[in-house]
């Protein structure tokens, strides 16, 4: 794990709140969240009261083998040693399945679950959308629902504190607009493929998506540019220089697997565009990166009402933003006058360090799922209510 989220993470939780997890677990009462992704995992700690306890991301290019995911397994062991224990509940969600270490998804999905119940035992439940919890044993089966399902835990538990609203999760690699209604998940696609088609999700992300798949041409001292089709700068690129991508969201290497300054990444950008860094002032740089930032944010309106196209009451509805990107999600809403309501906001915690707040958000889907199950484990009746209210 990288060392400045390792710290920012350990120092977000006091010691009274430390020693509540300790005996939580002790009585069964803990449920660890899981989002297991292509790139990252997020695991969050939630007691079954429902508050966050601790929240951590760790890395995992998952499409370079599954020795990998072996790594994260063997470092939340090392940070929270009581997810071994038997008392403890483990719900997962997943978009890990589409990586092309496998086949196909069916094949991802089965490799995932099978090694996650191998590791954290075989109580450990599957998210699979509404009120539905599947064991690894239902997965084969179950497996189309289990796929890509992460968006909706996120969804399932907005929609049970906001009643209408558009939840705008912008990561490091996709982003996701779901639409929810009189405190339902209306979204049209149920999978990524239909997803796709409907702009509830966007292949659009702040820090791993290649600035040739932002824009083919971009504007440079006023003239209209081709963009090089080459893997030569991503968006961590342009919001370094920017300003807004927080160093402990910048986990993976770079384009070029080059530092991660603010020099280097001038030197990557000027690639895209045939020039080198010594080309152009530092001011002229940064002023390329706003313009990519610009082609970003105008992809993601489009989308953003392609889904309000849809589902008009939800013209003046609030954006509800999740995701390390979420900084573009405040300038969408503060652009078309809307509320805006961090993720964050809507999940209890304990009294928290500067921080926490950034992870909850980051973290969503993981946190979502671990708050969803524990209802499940509090009010077994009433989670089942609202999730298929959700639906």
């Amino acid at each position: 794990m990288n060392t400045s989220v390792k710290n920012s993470v350990k120092n977000s939780v006091k010691n009274s709140v430390k020693t509540s997890v300790k005996t939580s677990v002790q009585t069964g009462a803990v449920v660890f969240g899981w989002d297991v992704g292509g790139a990252h995992v997020k695991v969050s700690m939630v007691a079954a009261s429902g508050e966050l306890l601790d929240i951590a991301q760790w890395a995992c290019p998952l499409w370079q083998g599954l020795g990998h995911l072996e790594k994260v397994l063997d470092s939340v062991f090392d940070r929270w040693p009581d997810a071994r224990h038997a008392g403890a509940h483990h719900a997962v969600t997943m978009t890990g399945e589409m990586v092309d270490l496998f086949a196909d998804r069916a094949e991802g999905v089965r490799v995932l679950v099978d090694t996650l119940a191998r590791r954290l035992g075989e109580d450990t439940r599957f998210f699979a959308g509404t009120a539905r919890w599947l064991a690894a044993a239902e997965c084969a089966d179950g497996w189309r629902e289990v796929a890509s399902a992460n968006w909706r835990a996120t969804a399932q538990w907005v929609a049970s504190r906001v009643s209408d609203a558009l939840l705008v999760d912008i990561g490091s690699t996709t982003t996701d607009i779901v639409p929810i209604v009189a405190g339902h998940v209306v979204a049209r696609g149920c999978d990524d493929a239909r997803r796709l088609v409907s702009g509830e999700l966007v292949y659009q992300g702040v820090v791993r998506t290649p600035l040739c798949g932002v824009s083919h041409r971009i504007v440079f001292r006023g003239e209209q540019v081709n963009v090089m089709n080459e893997w030569f700068a991503t968006t961590a690129d342009v919001y370094r220089l920017t300003g807004e991508l927080w160093p402990a969201h910048d986990q993976h290497p770079s384009a070029d697997n080059g530092p991660k300054t603010e020099a280097a990444s001038r030197a990557r950008i000027a690639r895209m565009i045939g020039l080198d860094a010594r080309d152009a002032g530092d001011n002229e740089w940064r002023e390329l990166a706003l313009t990519w930032r610009g082609e970003q944010m105008r992809t993601l309106a489009e989308n953003l009402a392609r889904v309000v196209e849809a589902h008009p009451s939800l013209g003046r509805a609030p954006l509800v933003g999740a995701g390390c990107g979420r900084f573009l999600a405040v300038a969408l809403a503060r652009r078309q006058g809307r509320r805006f309501i961090d993720f964050a906001n809507l999940v209890d915690v304990p009294r928290a360090t500067q921080e926490l707040p950034e992870w909850i958000a980051t973290c969503a889907p993981g946190v979502a799922v671990a708050l969803l199950f524990a209802q499940v484990i509090r009010e077994p009746a009433v989670a089942v209510l609202q999730s298929t209210a959700a639906a």
